[in-house]
């Protein structure tokens, strides 16, 4: 069986409270305290349901409310509550004096949650919700050692490329430089040569050749 109606709905005002409804909850409550929610209507003269006068007791007329804006510490207390227990507005609101479970979760959807999205954090989980944004992590993996061994192979190829494109003009001037010794060398033995002691680089060439 389910749980039995707390009033007669069929006869019970519905809308925005009015000023005299509101002044009579207060002197009830006041003169019998909170509780009894099922009968307090009848008893205080309200055609109103007893869930509509706990809540309207509760979220707006009981005189510990805390009115206006959220603070920053109450904004880091929600955060920080919600990481751990969820929607559970009730319990939030419970450690936040003065503040009611419905204004609460009203403030966490309008506020709160858009705030943890500019800051790229994930409303329900808490965290990043990219985390590889967040964290960069070079996936690359280490090379081989044949690729070392290629690696080299191919940059010793290129330096001897190199300097056969750039300095390979060297090496030939050295082998020109013992030529032209060798050849000054038998020159002095040679009558082909021996009339010219200036000779040129062709005539050198010429006499290794022959």
């Amino acid at each position: 069986m389910g749980r039995s109606p707390c009033c007669e709905k069929a006869h019970t005002n519905k809308g925005a409270w009015s000023k005299e409804e509101d002044e009579r909850l207060i002197s009830y409550i006041r003169a019998h305290g909170e509780g009894g929610w099922r009968s307090l209507p009848k008893a205080a003269g309200l055609l109103r349901c007893g869930k509509s006068c706990r809540l309207r007791w509760i979220n707006y007329l009981r005189p510990d409310l805390k009115r206006g804006n959220f603070t920053k510490e109450e904004d880091d207390v929600i955060i920080k509550l919600h990481s751990l227990l969820g929607n559970k507005w009730s319990l939030i609101a419970g450690r936040l004096a003065g503040r009611t479970d419905n204004e609460i979760k009203n403030y966490w959807n309008t506020h709160i949650k858009r705030k943890l999205l500019s800051r790229g954090m994930d409303p329900l989980t808490h965290r990043p919700i990219n985390p590889s944004a967040a964290v960069k992590i070079d996936s690359t993996p280490p090379p081989t050692p044949q690729e070392n061994n290629s690696s080299s192979a191919d940059n010793a190829s290129t330096t001897t490329t190199e300097e056969e494109e750039n300095g390979g003009g060297g090496g030939l001037d050295l082998n020109l430089d013992l030529d032209l010794n060798l050849c000054i060398g038998i020159s002095c033995h040679t009558n082909k040569y021996r009339k010219n002691e200036s000779f040129n680089l062709k005539s050198c060439y010429d006499f290794l050749r022959g």
